[in-house]
C-alpha cells in the first residue's frame, strides 16, 4: 500500500501506472495483478489502507482523551501537529488529496474529511469536554473548533509548500495556540 501511495502521490491517479508500482516493489506487473485485478482495485485498497492508518495514528472522535488542563491540551495539539507534519505516510496522503481533490469527487470528499471535518469534530469534542470541566469559557464548541483548527491547517499546508519555513511556521502555530488559550480559557 505504501508503494501505491508513493506512486499515486507523485503521479496522481491518471499518471500512475501499475508497472511503476510493481517496479517500485521489485515485482512484475502480472505479479501485482495476482493481488489486485485492476488499477482501480489497487486504488480502492490504498484508500482503505489510508483510512485505517489515519484512524490508528490520529485517533477518532470516540477515543480522544479530554485534557484536564491547558498544558495537556497544548501538548496534545503539538503532538498531533508534529505527527501530521512529519509522518511520511500522512505527508503523501496530504499531497495526494491536495492534487486529486480537483479530479475526483471521492478525493474531494476525502480531502474535506481529513483537512476539515474530522479535525473539527475531534476538537469540538475536546472543547465540549473542557467546557464541562470548567476549563473553557462557555461558547459554541463547533465554532471554537473551526477558529482553532483552520489557521493550523493552513500553516500545515504552507509547510508542505515551503518546508524551509517550518521553524517560523511552528512559532506562528505556537503563538496561535497561546493566543487561543488566553482568549478562551476559564480563569
Amino acid at each position: 500500500m505504501n508503494a501505491a501511495l508513493t506512486v499515486f502521490s507523485q503521479k496522481g491517479y491518471d499518471g500512475a501506472l501499475l508497472r511503476d508500482i510493481s517496479a517500485s516493489l521489485g515485482i512484475t506487473k502480472p505479479a501485482l495483478y495476482k493481488h489486485f485485478e485492476s488499477k482501480e482495485a489497487l486504488w480502492n485498497a490504498m484508500i482503505e489502507y489510508v483510512e485505517q492508518y489515519y484512524s490508528e495514528h490520529i485517533g477518532s472522535v470516540s477515543d480522544i482523551p479530554i485534557p484536564n488542563d491547558w498544558d495537556t491540551f497544548r501538548e496534545l495539539s503539538l503532538r498531533q501537529i508534529d505527527f501530521t507534519l512529519h509522518d511520511e505516510t500522512i505527508k503523501r496522503v496530504r499531497k495526494l488529496l491536495t492534487v486529486e481533490q480537483y479530479r475526483s469527487e471521492r478525493m474531494s470528499a476525502l480531502a474535506t474529511k481529513h483537512f476539515i471535518t474530522d479535525i473539527e469534530a475531534l476538537y469540538t469534542k475536546i472543547f465540549v469536554g473542557m467546557m464541562e470541566k470548567g476549563l473553557l469559557k462557555s461558547a459554541n464548541p463547533e465554532l471554537l473548533a473551526f477558529r482553532y483548527t483552520a489557521p493550523i491547517t493552513m500553516m500545515i499546508h504552507l509547510c508542505d509548500r515551503e518546508p524551509g519555513r517550518e521553524t517560523d511556521i511552528m512559532e506562528k502555530i505556537k503563538a496561535h495556540i497561546k493566543q487561543f488559550l488566553h482568549e478562551h480559557s476559564e480563569k
